[in-house]
């Protein structure tokens, strides 16, 4: 009798198993598959699923997206994090509508070089929305992969992620292939999950050389992950007389690129005379809540929210009555500018950075919009 392939396997058990009824799996076209493969870098599915539902709502294809302000995409992603990817396929979003006639490219070089695609999220693009064979190297197919053949090392490095490509390769089928491709991903999603794998119900166990030498955890290896640094910073919170809060946007490049924040007072200075400097505002310091800190990738960020008030909002900064400023001044679109007064009780003018939206829900929770709340947090 024939030994069963280890995609027949996969295969099988998908198809009694694995999960069918996913949003992008539903009418799988190209940019939707593309918007979930690129949503589900670094981020589970559950969280994924709302998130999707309303991009492709707002967003239905490539042409759209391609228009939208990008104040609007980061505004959608709030909240997923990683905020590259989102800027990311806003920039693909335009390649592919102005370079390629709104159509994904089918050759993987050129797909695969667009803005946060690479060789992986390509792959899914071609196997799963355009029925073109290419191996997919995920990070659930790479656990998948890693613990069957007990790869050793971390994927991140050059010489274990070429061994795992060549056996993405091998192990995928020519016929089947876009069954294969969503077997792999749900088995690494499900059953081989990081932690705590299911390995009794695994179609693919009795020959899993990481099951079989009792080293399931040791794959697929870790990053040694230094420690990380501190970073310390004031959020300087002010708000006028109209219960409007001053955002400024973030510059493109680092941490919150193109999101709307408040302004960043180093610690070691005092805000009242750095906000005078920076915008031409005459504050009074109201109130300094406790640090809280903001684990990123690479950093702890403690934030120390320092919040003020400004007697009337300065004419030179530029404001706009379309996101619900009040008794403010119209000048410039959000596009151009780098400042405004924002009201928190209307929709945000676009993506917030977390522990600015964090901050910003405490705020509402005052009594009122004005600086005598912020007065009464003193006391």
């Amino acid at each position: 009798m024939a030994t069963v392939s280890f995609a027949e396997r996969l295969i099988a058990w998908h198809d009694g198993h694995g999960r069918h009824d996913l949003p992008w799996q539903r009418d799988p076209s190209a940019y939707r598959v593309w918007i979930s493969e690129v949503m589900l870098q670094q981020t589970r599915v559950t969280t994924v699923i709302p998130y999707f539902g309303q991009f492709t709502a707002r967003f239905p294809e490539v042409g759209v997206l391609a228009a939208a302000p990008l104040d609007e995409v980061l505004a959608l992603w709030s909240g997923l994090g990683y905020y590259a990817r989102a800027r990311h396929l806003h920039q693909t979003a335009q390649a592919v509508s102005t370079q390629h006639g709104g159509q994904f490219p089918r050759d993987m070089a050129t797909l695969s070089a667009l803005p946060g695609i690479g060789r992986s999220t390509a792959a899914a693009i071609l196997t799963l929305a355009m029925g073109l064979r290419h191996p997919i190297l995920d990070g659930n197919a790479k656990r998948v992969l890693a613990r069957h053949h007990a790869i050793t090392g971390w994927p991140g490095d050059a010489a274990v992620a070429r061994a795992l490509w060549e056996l993405a390769e091998r192990c995928t089928p020519h016929h089947g292939f876009a069954a294969y491709t969503q077997a792999i991903m749900d088995l690494g999603a499900t059953l081989c999950a990081r932690a705590r794998p299911v390995c009794g119900d695994c179609p693919v166990a009795n020959d899993c050389r990481a099951r079989i030498l009792d080293r399931i955890p040791e794959f697929p290896g870790r990053r040694t992950r230094p420690t990380l640094p501190v970073r310390k910073t004031l959020f300087v919170i002010l708000m006028n007389p109209a219960g409007a809060v001053f955002l400024e946007r973030r510059p493109t490049a680092g941490i919150w690129g193109g999101l709307w924040a408040f302004p960043e007072c180093p610690p070691e200075l005092d805000p009242l005379p750095w906000a005078a400097n920076h915008y031409g505002l005459v504050v009074t310091h109201t109130a300094t809540w406790a640090t809280v800190r903001h684990t990123l990738t690479h950093l702890h960020l403690d934030i120390t929210p320092w919040l003020g008030s400004v007697a009337t909002a300065d004419e030179n900064i530029t404001t706009s009555t379309t996101l619900g400023h009040r008794k403010t001044i119209p000048k410039k679109t959000i596009e151009e500018s780098p400042t405004l007064w924002y009201n928190p009780r209307h929709d945000p003018p676009g993506g917030l950075a977390t522990p600015v939206a964090r901050l910003m829900a405490r705020l509402i929770d005052q009594p009122t919009f004005d600086s005598t709340a912020i007065v009464r947090e003193t006391k």
